[in-house]
C-alpha cells in the first residue's frame, strides 16, 4: 500500500550513501543493496485521497522507473486456508480459494465489463429478511455475553465484522455497545486549533468548540466516546512499537477510570496482558481540511466492526462482511472475502438502497495495474 514514491526516495538515499552518480551512468538500484518488497497488488492499492482510478494505478511500485529492475517471485498456495482444515476438505478448500482469486482478477462479473456486479454463492448469504444484521451478529459473535463473562480474550481475537465505510462501521458498533450489559461511560474530547494556524487567512471566529467538535476524521477518536466494561476497542496510535502496542492493537476494556482507561491485549506476543491508556494530543493528518487542529481524547475506538481497509494483513476464523454499500476501491471485496481462514467461517450481508437483501454486490478491479506482474 505504499506510494511509489516511498520507495524512490530510499533509492535516491541509498544512492547518495553509496556514492553512485545517477547522471553518469553509474546508478544501480538501491545503491546496490538487496531490498525484498513483500505484497499482493490484488488487494488495496496505496491511498490517494480524492484520486482518480488512473492516481491510484500511477502510485503504485510497479508504475515506477524501479519496477524494471525487480524480479518477481509469486506465491501461489493460499496458506490461510491450507493450514486450518483437515485433508478430507481439501477439495473444497481448493475450490474456495480460487473463487476467491477469480474475484481478485475480475473475472466472475456476471453483467459483463470491469466493476460490475458478482453473484455471491448461497451459502455465504444471511437469508434472514426480518433481522438481517442480528443475524450476522449472531453468526459473527456466538454466545457473546458467556465469552465475556468468562473474560475469554481469545474470543474477540477470531472474529471481526468488516464493512467498507467508517459510517456503517459505526453503527454496528453502537448497536453492539448496546446489547453489553454495563453501565456506560462517556468520555468528551478537547479540541482546538493548532497554533500554526492561528496566523492563516482562514477566520479564527469559524472554530468554535462545537464545530470542532463534530469532526470526523479517519485515524482520530470521535469527540463523544462511549464505553464499557468488557468491550473491544483498537488503538488508533502507536503507543509502545517494541512492546507490540501499535496501531491496530485490539484490547479488551477491564477498567474505566477518569484520566486513564485499563485494557487487556488480545492480539500478539503481549496477549492477556494489563495495560493503562492515557488521553494523548492527536493531530489529523487528513488533506481535506483547510486547516489543522488538535483533539485530546483516548486514542482507541471500538472494535467489534472494523474497515476493510483496517482489517488488512489480518486472518480471522470467523468474518462477517457488512455491505450496506458496495465496496469503493480496487480490492476492498478480495481483501474482506480473504480474511477468513474456511468457507464455513464467512457470512456475507448484502442490501439493497431500499434495506431489501441482495444476493449480489458490485466488485471493483483496476485490470491494469496487473499489466506488467502476471
Amino acid at each position: 500500500m505504499l506510494n511509489k514514491y516511498c520507495f524512490e526516495a530510499l533509492d535516491r538515499t541509498l544512492n547518495d550513501i553509496m556514492r553512485h552518480d545517477m547522471a553518469c551512468n553509474e546508478y544501480v538500484p538501491f545503491g546496490g543493496k538487496v531490498v525484498v518488497l513483500g505484497g499482493d497488488f490484488r488487494q488495496i492499492l496505496p491511498v490517494i485521497s480524492k484520486g482518480s482510478r488512473s492516481d491510484i494505478v500511477g502510485s503504485t511500485i510497479n508504475a515506477s522507473y524501479l519496477w524494471k529492475h525487480c524480479k518477481v517471485l509469486r506465491l501461489t498456495k493460499n496458506m490461510r486456508l491450507l493450514n486450518s482444515q483437515s485433508s478430507s476438505a481439501m477439495e473444497d478448500i481448493k475450490n474456495f480459494a480460487e473463487w476467491i482469486l477469480q474475484v481478485s482478477d475480475g473475472k466472475l462479473n456476471c453483467h459483463g465489463g470491469e466493476d460490475s456486479e458478482i453473484e455471491i454463492p448461497a451459502d455465504l448469504l444471511i437469508d434472514d429478511s426480518e433481522c438481517p444484521l442480528n443475524k450476522l451478529v449472531e453468526f459473527t459473535y456466538p454466545a457473546m455475553l458467556t465469552n465475556l463473562t468468562l473474560k475469554n480474550y481469545k474470543y474477540f481475537e477470531e472474529r471481526a465484522l468488516l464493512s467498507p465505510t467508517l459510517d456503517s462501521v459505526e453503527n454496528v458498533n453502537n448497536m453492539m455497545l448496546s446489547m453489553i450489559p454495563g453501565e456506560e461511560k462517556e468520555y468528551l474530547s478537547s479540541d482546538s486549533t493548532c497554533r500554526s494556524d492561528e496566523d492563516s487567512e482562514i477566520d479564527a471566529e469559524w472554530f468554535t468548540y462545537e464545530f470542532l467538535n463534530d469532526i470526523r476524521c479517519y485515524g482520530i477518536p470521535n469527540h463523544r466516546l462511549i464505553l464499557k466494561v468488557g468491550v473491544p476497542i483498537m488503538l488508533l496510535r502507536n503507543i509502545d512499537q517494541s512492546g507490540g502496542l501499535c496501531n491496530g492493537t485490539r484490547l479488551i476494556v477491564s477498567d474505566l477510570g477518569k484520566n486513564v482507561i485499563g485494557a487487556h491485549v488480545v492480539t500478539g506476543q503481549r496477549a492477556g496482558e494489563k495495560i493503562f491508556i492515557p488521553r494523548m494530543n492527536l493531530i489529523p493528518s487528513d488533506g481535506g481540511l483547510p486547516f489543522k487542529f488538535q483533539r485530546r481524547q483516548f486514542p482507541i475506538s471500538l472494535c467489534f466492526a472494523m474497515t476493510i481497509n483496517k482489517s488488512q494483513g489480518q486472518s480471522l476464523p470467523h468474518v462477517g462482511l457488512y455491505l450496506p454499500k458496495p465496496v469503493f476501491t480496487h480490492g476492498q471485496l478480495y481483501v474482506a472475502l480473504s480474511r477468513v481462514k474456511s468457507r464455513k467461517g464467512l457470512k456475507i450481508l448484502i442490501l439493497n438502497d431500499d434495506g431489501t437483501l441482495s444476493k449480489s454486490t458490485k466488485n471493483v478491479v483496476y485490470t491494469e495495474v496487473f499489466d506488467n506482474i502476471y
